[in-house]
C-alpha cells in the first residue's frame, strides 16, 4: 500500500496540480497559490521555483515515459533559457515578473545550482545539448565567480560583485557561507556528473565532501552546523533536522553516482549517524519536528521535512537492513503526511506546515520557495527504490 499510495499521490496528486499552473500566456508557471486558493497570476515568478518544476517534470518523464511531462519540462525549460538566464552578465536571476521580465536580479549560488540539477536532468530526459551545454556555463560561473579559497561564495549582484547573503540566511545571524547551498551544489553537480561522467565534476564533489566531513559536521554533536563565517566557523546553535536528513540520502547517493570506494568509507560512517540522530532526537508522534536553536526545539511539521524525512528513512534502511525501524518510520511519516499535510479540497496541493496538533498554518499552497521539489521527489524516490510490497527493490 506505500509505494502505491504514493504512486497515487504522485500522478493523480503532484503532476496534474503543477500542470495545471502552467502559464502558456507569458510563459514559465504561476507564481503565487494563496492560502485560499486564490491564484495570483501577476506574483513573481522565482527562478528556483521554475528550476526546480523542470526538474520534477524532467524526473517524472524519466520514472514514467509519458510524453506531457516531457512536453512540460520543454515548457519550463524554455522560459529557463529565455527569461530566467542573464544574456548581459550571465548567471540565473532570483526572480521575473509575471510578464517574465527580471524582477530581483540577485546572483545566488544557490539559484545557479538548481538550474544546473534540472538542466542536467533535462538533458538527460531529452536529449537535448543545448540544455547541457547551458548547464555547462553555470558551472563555469559558479567554479569562476563564487569560489574562495575555503569553498563557495553565496550572494552577489547582477554582475557577481558579492552581497549580503540575506536570502540563504535565517534566524538572526546574517551567514557569509551555508550548510544548505553546499549541499544544493553538491546535488547539482551530482547529477552533472551522472550525465557527463567528466572528472573536473567528480574532484569538485570530492572537495565538498570533504568540507562536509571535516568542517561542517559537527562530530560530538551527532549534526550539521547550518551557517558560517567565511572560514567554516559555526555562527548559531541550530539544529536543522530536515536538512540534516535529506543532506544523509542526497550524499549517500551523491556517493553512488561518483564511485569512489575511499570517499565511501569517510562519509557513509556519517549519514549512518545522521540519520540514527534524526530518528532519535526528531521523529516525534508520527513525524519529523521542525529543527532546534539553542536546544528549543520548534515542532512544527513543514512539508518539505516530513518528505524528506520519508526518502531519509528509505534510503537508511537500504543502507542498514537489519534497521527496519526506518522503514516502519518512513510509512508512518507517510501515514501523518495522508492525514494532515496533504490540502484536500479540491484545487489544492500540500500545505507548507501544520502546528503541533495538526492545524494547517495560512501560508500559501505555491510561491517562491514551495514547489514540487520535495515532495514530489520523495515519490520519485520511493517508487524507484522500492517494490510494490512495500519493501526494497
Amino acid at each position: 500500500m506505500f509505494v502505491a499510495e504514493i504512486k497515487e499521490e504522485l500522478e493523480k496528486g503532484l503532476i496534474p496540480f503543477w500542470q495545471k499552473l502552467r502559464d502558456d500566456t507569458h510563459g514559465g508557471f504561476y507564481g503565487k497559490l494563496k492560502f485560499d486558493l486564490t491564484l495570483d497570476k501577476k506574483a513573481e515568478k522565482g527562478c528556483i521555483l521554475n528550476s526546480r518544476i523542470l526538474w520534477f517534470f524532467a524526473n517524472a518523464y524519466l520514472l514514467l515515459r509519458r510524453e506531457d511531462l516531457l512536453e512540460t519540462a520543454r515548457h519550463a525549460y524554455e522560459f529557463l533559457r529565455e527569461h530566467c538566464t542573464d544574456r548581459e552578465f550571465g548567471g540565473v536571476y532570483w526572480s521575473l515578473s509575471y510578464d517574465g521580465m527580471p524582477l530581483d536580479t540577485t546572483k545566488h549560488t544557490y539559484n545557479q545550482a538548481f538550474a544546473i540539477y534540472a538542466l542536467s536532468s533535462y538533458y538527460d530526459a531529452s536529449g537535448d545539448g543545448d540544455a547541457l551545454e547551458l548547464a555547462w556555463e553555470l558551472y563555469g560561473i559558479i567554479e569562476e565567480k563564487c569560489r574562495d579559497e575555503y569553498g563557495y561564495l553565496e550572494a552577489f549582484d547582477r554582475s557577481f560583485r558579492p552581497e549580503v547573503n540575506d536570502k540563504l540566511s535565517e534566524n538572526n545571524v546574517i551567514a557569509e557561507k551555508t550548510m544548505n547551498t553546499l549541499l544544493h551544489v553538491f546535488e547539482a553537480y551530482t547529477e552533472l556528473y551522472r550525465v557527463t561522467k567528466e572528472e573536473k565534476v567528480a574532484d569538485n564533489l570530492r572537495c565538498m565532501l570533504d568540507i562536509m566531513a571535516d568542517r561542517i559536521y559537527n562530530e560530538e554533536e551527532g549534526r550539521q552546523e547550518v551557517f558560517f563565517d567565511k572560514t567554516w566557523h559555526s555562527l548559531i546553535d541550530l539544529y536543522s533536522y530536515g536538512h540534516d536528513i535529506e543532506t544523509a540520502w542526497l550524499v549517500d547517493r551523491g556517493l553512488e553516482v561518483l564511485g569512489d570506494e575511499a570517499y565511501r568509507n569517510k562519509m557513509q560512517p556519517i549519514t549512518k549517524a545522521i540519520t540514527r540522530n534524526i530518528y532519535d532526537r526528531a521523529y516525534i508522534n508520527h513525524s519529523l519536528v521542525n529543527e532546534a536553536e539553542n536546544g528549543v526545539v520548534d515542532a512544527t511539521r513543514v512539508w518539505w521535512v516530513q518528505a524528506e524525512g520519508i526518502v531519509g528513512f528509505v534510503n537508511g534502511y537500504q543502507k542498514s537492513p537489519e534497521c527496519r525501524e526506518y522503514l516502519r518510520a518512513a510509512e508512518d511519516i507517510w501515514s501523518y503526511v495522508k492525514e494532515y499535510i496533504i490540502d484536500h479540497r479540491e484545487g489544492s496541493e500540500w500545505f507548507w506546515s501544520v502546528d503541533e496538533e495538526g492545524h494547517p498554518v495560512e501560508r500559501a499552497i505555491v510561491e517562491p520557495w514551495k514547489c514540487p521539489y520535495h515532495n514530489g521527489r520523495m515519490c520519485i524516490e520511493v517508487i524507484k527504490r522500492m517494490g510494490q510490497d512495500g519493501d526494497i527493490a
